[in-house]
C-alpha cells in the first residue's frame, strides 16, 4: 500500500516558531505527525518606525529553525517549505536573516505579502472539520506583528486586510513597563488604537455579526489557562469562547505583575508579558465588531500553506 504524501511547513512567526507535519489519504482525510511551537520570539523591536531583527532575536529564532528543519527531516516529507510573516516582512534586515537561514540550513524562506497570508489562513480554516457547516463568518488571527482580518459569505473570502496590531507590536508600543502589573490608562490607549485601526482599515462589519473564528497562540492560550483551572488539557476544553470568559482573564491578569503572571497554570512564561496585550486586542475587536462569543480554530495557516503542497504532491 502507498503512502500518502506528506509536507512539512514550518511557520516562522514574530512571536513563536512552529512546526506542522501532516499526511493526506486519497479519502482527503489529514493525520498529523507532528504539530510542535517553540518560543523564540524574533520580533523585539518590531514597533519602532524602522523595524530591525536583533541580533539576539536571530540567533534564538535560527536555533529554532535548525531544530525544527531536523525534525522534519526524519519523517520522510515530500516537501519542507518555510514561510515568514509580519516581523521579517517589515524588518530591514530581513532579507539577510533569510540568507543567514539558508546558508544555515540549506532552505529558503517565503516571505508571505499580507494578502498571502491572509489566503492562506483563510485556506487552512477550510480544513477544519468543525467548521464545515460555517457559510457566513469573520476570521481573526493573532500574532505577535500583526492581526489579520477576514470576512467569508457562502465559505468564499471576501474581505482581507492585515493590521499592524500584534501583541508584541501593541506591547512595545504601550505597555511602558511590561513587567508591572497592569496599568487601565495603557490598557485604554491600547484598546482604543485597535479601534482607530479597525475604523481605518476599510474592513467592513455586518451590523449583526455572524459567527467569529479566533486563530492564534493567545486565544490557546485562554483555552489552556481556563483548562488547567478544570485539569484539562487545552485541546479537551470547549473551542467556543464567550467574550465574557475573555475579560475575566484580563481582569485576573491586571493587578499581577510579570513574575506572577508567569505562575499562572497554562500561561507560558514566555508570553506571560504580551498576554495582556492580546487579551485587549481581543475584547476591542469583539466590542467594535459587536461580537459575543469566539470559536477558536487550530486549523491556520500552517495548514493552508499544507494543504496546497499536497495538492502540488497529488
Amino acid at each position: 500500500m502507498a503512502i500518502p504524501p506528506r509536507v512539512a511547513v514550518i511557520d516562522i512567526g514574530s512571536n513563536s516558531i512552529k512546526v506542522l507535519i501532516v499526511a493526506r489519504a486519497p479519502t482527503g482525510q489529514y493525520r498529523v505527525l507532528k504539530n510542535r511551537t517553540l518560543d523564540a520570539r524574533i520580533s523585539a523591536g518590531i514597533s519602532e518606525e524602522k523595524p530591525v531583527l536583533s541580533e539576539v532575536g536571530m540567533t534564538r529564532a535560527l536555533g529554532a529553525i535548525r531544530e525544527l528543519v531536523s525534525e522534519a527531516s526524519e519523517y520522510a516529507v515530500g516537501k519542507t517549505l518555510l514561510v515568514a510573516t509580519s516581523a521579517i516582512r517589515d524588518a530591514s534586515n530581513g532579507p539577510a536573516f533569510c540568507q543567514r537561514v539558508k546558508a544555515a540550513t540549506k532552505q529558503d524562506i517565503r516571505i508571505l505579502t499580507g494578502d498571502e497570508e491572509a489566503n492562506y489562513i483563510g485556506r487552512g480554516l477550510t480544513c477544519d472539520p468543525e467548521l464545515a457547516d460555517l457559510q457566513d463568518f469573520y476570521v481573526f488571527d493573532l500574532g505577535g506583528g500583526s492581526l489579520e482580518c477576514l470576512s467569508f459569505k457562502k465559505r468564499k473570502m471576501t474581505q482581507a486586510v492585515s493590521l499592524q496590531l500584534g501583541c508584541v507590536r501593541l506591547t512595545e508600543k504601550f505597555m511602558k513597563d511590561p513587567g508591572a502589573p497592569l496599568q487601565q490608562p495603557e490598557l485604554a490607549a491600547l484598546a482604543g488604537h485597535v479601534i482607530t485601526e479597525l475604523k481605518a482599515s476599510g474592513f467592513k462589519f455586518a451590523p449583526t455579526a455572524p459567527a467569529a473564528v479566533f486563530m492564534g497562540g493567545s486565544m490557546s492560550t485562554v483555552r489552556a489557562v481556563m483548562g488547567a483551572r478544570e485539569q484539562q488539557k487545552m485541546e479537551d476544553t470547549p473551542p467556543v469562547i464567550d467574550v465574557e470568559t475573555i475579560g475575566g482573564v484580563l481582569e485576573e491578569l491586571a493587578p499581577l505583575n510579570l513574575d506572577q503572571r508567569k505562575a499562572i497554570p497554562g500561561l507560558p512564561s514566555a508570553r506571560a508579558d504580551v498576554f495582556p496585550a492580546a487579551i485587549v486586542t481581543m475584547l476591542a475587536v469583539a466590542n467594535y465588531a459587536k461580537i459575543a462569543s469566539f470559536h477558536h480554530s487550530l486549523y491556520n495557516l500552517r495548514w493552508g500553506v499544507a494543504d496546497k503542497l499536497l495538492d502540488q504532491l497529488q
